[in-house]
């Protein structure tokens, strides 16, 4: 089973030690219409650490009960993206991710700008990052550190998708990547937040008006 060990910080082919499925049976799977999974007990091949990891099945059930690779629970688990943020942006992001843990650290960077450019798509109507960004910014939906960091990711971008003889180096895709994850963050997820609070607060004070 493919899964992501961060000790060899590789995607490597694991062992499998154990397993526990839920339904236990593609019959039970049936009745209950619930999705079927199961927790496996991995070893990786190349360090021998253990992993647990959790693997979901495809959306068809059939007799040959087809798994999908398994989402490292333990160590270090990452966290799944916030369901507020776009499929088109999470999805970029999740291939980044993939991207710098394999150690491809120019496609880590390309794969940051597609997800900026589908914000950019989403926002403000515009195709281009550097327009896209530009109307972000000129529009208050990020402030100038952001649109700063959002020029550097850019620039790196650039770097990767155009033949060159520059390299991006390790530091820089992480840089970058983290880079992405905040201003998605900040866009799709901090913003709802920020919002839902304001809403709350107004309906609070509203409430407590009307009892006075």
């Amino acid at each position: 089973m493919l899964i992501e060990c961060p000790y060899c910080e590789a995607t490597v082919h694991g062992k499998l030690i154990a397993e526990h499925e839920y339904p236990q049976t593609y019959e039970e799977a049936c009745r209950s219409g619930g999705d079927a999974y199961k927790y496996v007990f991995l070893e990786c091949p190349s360090c021998h650490e253990a992993l647990l990891g959790l693997c979901c099945q495809e959306e068809q059930y059939d007799e040959y009960r087809r798994w999908l690779s398994p989402t490292r629970l333990w160590p270090r688990p990452q966290e799944p993206y916030d369901p507020n943020i776009p499929h088109s942006v999470s999805t970029s992001l999740n291939d980044a991710r993939k991207c710098f843990h394999a150690k491809v650290y120019t496609a880590c960077a390309v794969m940051c700008g597609r997800a900026l450019e589908a914000i950019c798509k989403e926002k403000t109507g515009e195709a281009t990052l550097a327009k896209g960004l530009q109307k972000l910014k000129s529009t208050n939906q990020i402030d100038d550190r952001l649109f700063n960091w959002g020029e550097a990711l850019r620039k790196e971008r650039n770097i990767g998708a155009h033949a060159s003889e520059e390299t991006i180096s390790r530091p820089d895709a992480q840089d970058i990547l983290d880079f992405a994850n905040t201003i998605v963050e900040y866009i799709y997820v901090m913003t709802a937040k920020f919002e839902a609070y304001k809403a709350r607060k107004a309906n609070k004070a509203e409430h407590t008006q009307g009892n006075s």
